[in-house]
């Protein structure tokens, strides 16, 4: 008779899974950037900052971190980067912009915890599972989720910064099932990135669940994902573990 079962470890995402910004990004910038007198749209910054932060992804991955960056710097050229693109030409006007919207960012307070996340991850806790954070973020982040109230719910915290390498690389996750001592098929991932979260985490044998709205997901994104694996809010996660860890072969 075939074992049942039984997940052990469930590693998060975190932006738009656990938590979101209170405030769009380009609403953000033009607001500091009127504190320091200087009259910038918000969409214009918004639509600049999508630009510059696709650029700066793909010249220099992971905060540049092989290129000898570090991840604030990295940052501070971004946001250089977005008023430049939202025609502002004073570089240097922008430079005291930039630092404070790196502390800014750094801060609890621009941060929301998304409604059922800190349920969902009490129940989770209340089961016996282990849990912990493989996100896509910098050093800011465990100062931001102990601001936020969610550190204490997870056993480690591990950024692609710390670990060196980002969603969807097996090489994260590997690391994060290393530092719990768990395998593959006793661990589960969720998060809202099809590329990032869900395909990464399965391809290294984990189960893995999206996180995703209704709505939210492309018709060739929905195709390819069992409706089981989607989760239209965080509530839904526990019953989701449930039918998992009742199914002969998992999911």
């Amino acid at each position: 008779m075939a074992r049942r079962l039984q997940i052990r470890l469930l590693t998060w995402d975190v932006k738009d899974t656990l938590v979101r910004l209170r405030r769009p990004v380009g609403e953000e910038y033009a607001t500091k950037a009127r504190a320091h007198g200087l009259e910038v749209e918000a969409a214009a910054l918004g639509e600049a900052f999508g630009q510059a932060y696709k650029a700066q992804s793909h010249s220099f991955p992971n905060y540049g971190l092989s290129h000898g960056l570090t991840s604030r710097r990295w940052w501070l050229d971004v946001v250089l980067q977005t008023f430049h693109l939202a025609g502002v030409r004073d570089a240097q006007a922008v430079v005291p912009i930039a630092e404070q919207l790196y502390e800014d960012f750094s801060s609890p307070g621009t941060w929301k915890v998304l409604e059922g996340a800190e349920a969902t991850l009490r129940g989770c806790r209340k089961r016996g599972l282990r849990l912990a954070v493989v996100s896509n973020f910098d050093r800011r982040l465990e100062d931001i989720l102990v601001g936020l109230g969610l550190r204490e719910h997870f056993d480690f915290v591990l950024t692609s910064e710390a670990a060196g390498w980002p969603k969807p690389d097996s090489r994260i996750f590997h690391e994060a099932l290393r530092l719990a001592q768990v395998e593959p098929a006793v661990a589960a991932h969720v998060g809202d990135s099809y590329h990032c979260d869900y395909k990464g985490a399965r391809a290294i044998g984990m189960h893995s669940f999206l996180v995703a709205g209704p709505g939210h997901l492309e018709p060739a994104v929905k195709d390819s994902v069992p409706q089981e694996h989607i989760l239209p809010s965080l509530s839904h996660l526990l019953p989701a573990l449930v039918r998992l860890e009742g199914s002969p072969r998992g999911l």
